[in-house]
């Protein structure tokens, strides 16, 4: 959907006679507090951005932006947050969801923390979620965060420290509709060629190689991948099987068994001296075999400066033992752009739009797996080698063979 040229807000203005800051909004003075102090300028982008959700109108009764001694927006985040950092938590480690969390509450602390909690309305989760938009993630995602959003409300009241008419009144903000908003759209999630896969084979470590090579044949997940380890891969029989310590639907009371043929073992066999309770796939093992590659390759000689250097013991920023989800997905992301460049001549705007065509999501082997094997050999069996309870699951992930429908129809058709 194409986006309309936005107008700029009116500006955040001195009032000399009264020594203080003003927006002038529908022919009336809003009047903001000291003159270029941050509580001002916080609430100056708090008034615009409800002013700019309720359709470039003053509310009725405006949202109070007051000093006051009871529970704030910033305090019901810190507690939210503290509670996530121990409910969402799988075999000591946190999920993902806790990340996913933090992002969500961000624009809400950084525009409404010094507010009540009894003044956080539906305009001003309207006005958080505009600036979610403006920030161009795509609509999908910004209708999940508010769901956080109100889902940390919801925890409020039920923590007695937030009153159910605050909850009740959010619960009346529409979530983005497709074709009506200026959020942007994404597609839908599909398979990912092989070509394109194959060139980023290529320019990435033989450790995301190797994973990303057993996700396309096995249709992991990209947890299950990532925490492979030997003391979990039953090489007893001529199919192996591989029991990952946790799984998705573990919560459930669901097992997961991952089997693997010939090709999928002879992707492992360059790994299989790892140690028996070791991850196979070590970052710090990829950092070190980069180095050694770098210095193997070097065309000049090192200055005595650059020999002399140590390596400090303990670094900030250290690769770990395991990759987890988001380092594997940044780490292909990485080998997208190298795979594929953007033309120089594209500008910062359209380098960004290029990258985001042709990066692809480990998910998406998933989808590709899936893709095949139904193909091959039917949704049933696809939904035994995916892990899914039911074949409607494996659907969304099997995307119809356009190619056999052709040739179908064109005997029957």
């Amino acid at each position: 959907m194409a986006r309309t040229p936005s107008i700029e807000p009116p500006s955040y203005r001195f009032h000399k006679a009264k020594g203080l800051a003003v927006v002038r909004l529908n022919g009336r003075d809003v009047y903001l507090g000291k003159h270029g102090t941050p509580e001002s300028k916080a609430l100056y982008q708090r008034v615009i951005g409800e002013w700019l959700a309720n359709g470039k109108q003053i509310l009725a009764r405006p949202t109070e932006h007051v000093a006051a001694s009871f529970f704030t927006v910033n305090e019901l985040v810190l507690a939210y947050i503290e509670f996530a950092k121990g409910y969402y938590v799988k075999n000591g480690e946190p999920t993902g969801e806790l990340q996913n969390v933090k992002e969500a509450l961000k624009p809400v602390a950084l525009l409404y923390g010094d507010v009540p909690v009894t003044s956080f309305t539906p305009s001003a989760l309207k006005a958080v979620r505009q600036a979610m938009v403006d920030s161009d993630i795509c609509r999908n995602l910004v209708n999940a965060r508010v769901n956080r959003v109100r889902r940390m409300f919801k925890w409020g009241v039920e923590n007695e420290l937030v009153s159910a008419t605050v909850l009740h009144a959010l619960q009346a903000v529409a979530p983005l509709k497709r074709g009506r908003t200026e959020a942007r759209e994404t597609k839908p999630v599909g398979p990912v060629s092989d070509e394109r896969v194959d060139a980023v084979l290529k320019v990435v470590s033989r450790q995301i190689a190797a994973m990303i090579e057993l996700q396309r044949l096995t249709g992991m997940r990209p947890n299950e991948v990532t925490a492979m380890r030997l003391c979990d891969i039953d090489r007893s029989k001529p199919t192996w099987l591989f029991t990952p310590p946790t799984h998705k639907t573990e919560h459930h009371g669901r097992s997961r068994l991952i089997y693997l043929g010939p090709r999928a073992q002879e992707v492992l066999r360059p790994f299989l001296d790892a140690k028996n309770d070791a991850y196979l796939f070590s970052p710090s093992e990829a950092v070190e075999e980069h180095r050694a590659s770098m210095r193997a390759n070097r065309k000049t000689p090192m200055t005595p400066s650059q020999a002399a250097r140590t390596r400090k013991a303990e670094p900030d920023r250290a690769p770990g033992d395991k990759y987890d989800r988001r380092s594997y997905a940044y780490a292909i992301s990485r080998g997208c752009d190298r795979a594929f460049p953007p033309p120089k001549t594209l500008n910062a705007k359209a380098k960004r739009q290029w990258r985001r065509e042709h990066r692809w999501s480990p998910n998406r082997l998933r989808h590709s797996a899936a893709t095949a094997l139904r193909r091959q050999f039917g949704i049933e069996a696809t939904r035994v080698v995916l892990g899914h309870s039911d074949a409607v699951t494996t659907l969304i992930y099997a995307e119809a063979d356009a190619m056999q429908a052709a040739e179908i129809m064109s005997r029957v058709g």
